[in-house]
């Protein structure tokens, strides 16, 4: 007997119920009902030939089999949403959808207003932004545009190198006025600092370099830079920002400039077929144009 070829949509609410633990959740993401998804799960299964998830009173729990079709229904997915994305609009116009994808604290600090500038030239371009510190995979098109801080490995991309983010010990004047400003490495033992809650690669770095603060040292724990970020300009203590970003606000002060010895390399990178594609051009050659300045001047 020939197995018929399952639909996207099958595929597409079998991810959702992977992504969100259930049927209910998985419907109210997809604008589906419940029992719609169900029988999309179903129709799988028995398209298949396997069972995808084990029904209990708790819940759904996936099986091996379903673990497995995860990465290829991902592949799926990202493709899908590339096909709406290039279909948005003429490849010839400045109009229609770009997926930029950066890192948390870039992609709220820093590009908004890059973004806002660009939106102001090409009102037709909708933007979407997709911030993570994980790198996404731009040859399987889970963005057209990544800002990224280490050097491109798929050298099938276009990747442009921007120059390097500085990285510095920063606190808020209130915090140094009734705290003390530290004279040198040592004196911030006796700070409030803020790190992180769980080992990064930053951390492993200022090992290598002796620069190391355990997580029993912070006064302020969160992996999140955003959360850190917010900590500092609170006055809570001392913490790791960029310096481009210190330079923006007067009120945070770079402590011990030089001793931190950490950068992060940065590039723009995007998906060599969008080459053709004039909106995603544009918005590559401003997001250059604007992490540039950025870099160079804080702004």
């Amino acid at each position: 007997m020939t197995r018929s070829e399952p639909g996207w949509e099958l595929y597409r609410s079998f991810l959702a119920v992977l992504r969100e633990g259930s049927l209910s959740a998985a419907g109210r993401v997809l604008g589906l009902t419940q029992p719609s998804v169900g029988r999309h799960v179903e129709e799988l299964e028995r398209a298949l030939g396997a069972t995808l998830f084990t029904r209990s009173p708790q819940g759904l729990t996936p099986t091996e089999t379903a673990l497995e079709l995860r990465a290829h229904a991902e592949v799926m997915a990202a493709a899908a949403a590339a096909l709406l994305r290039a279909a948005s609009g003429p490849a010839d116009e400045v109009a229609g959808s770009v997926r930029v994808t950066a890192s948390v604290v870039v992609g709220v600090e820093v590009l908004p207003p890059i973004l806002a500038a660009f939106r102001r030239d090409h009102p037709k371009v909708a933007i979407e932004l997709s911030l993570s510190n994980e790198t996404e995979d731009l040859l399987r098109r889970d963005a057209d545009i990544a800002v990224r801080m280490v050097r491109p490995t798929q050298g099938a991309l276009v990747a442009r190198h921007l120059g390097v983010i500085a990285l510095g010990l920063h606190a808020h004047r209130d915090y140094l006025e009734t705290h003390g400003t530290p004279a040198c490495w040592d004196d911030l033992a006796n700070h409030s600092l803020i790190g992180f809650d769980t080992e990064t690669a930053i951390i492993r770095s200022l090992r290598a370099r002796g620069r190391y603060f355990g997580r029993e040292h912070f006064a302020f724990r969160a992996d999140s830079d955003v959360a850190q970020l917010a900590a500092i300009r609170a006055g809570f203590g001392i913490g790791i920002c960029q310096v481009a970003l210190g330079r923006r606000d007067p009120d945070l002060v770079h402590l011990l400039p030089g001793t931190l010895g950490f950068d992060l390399d940065t590039w723009l990178v995007m998906h060599p077929d969008l080459k053709s594609s004039r909106r995603v051009r544009l918005l590559y050659d401003h997001l250059a144009q604007g992490l540039a300045d950025y870099i160079r001047n804080g702004q």
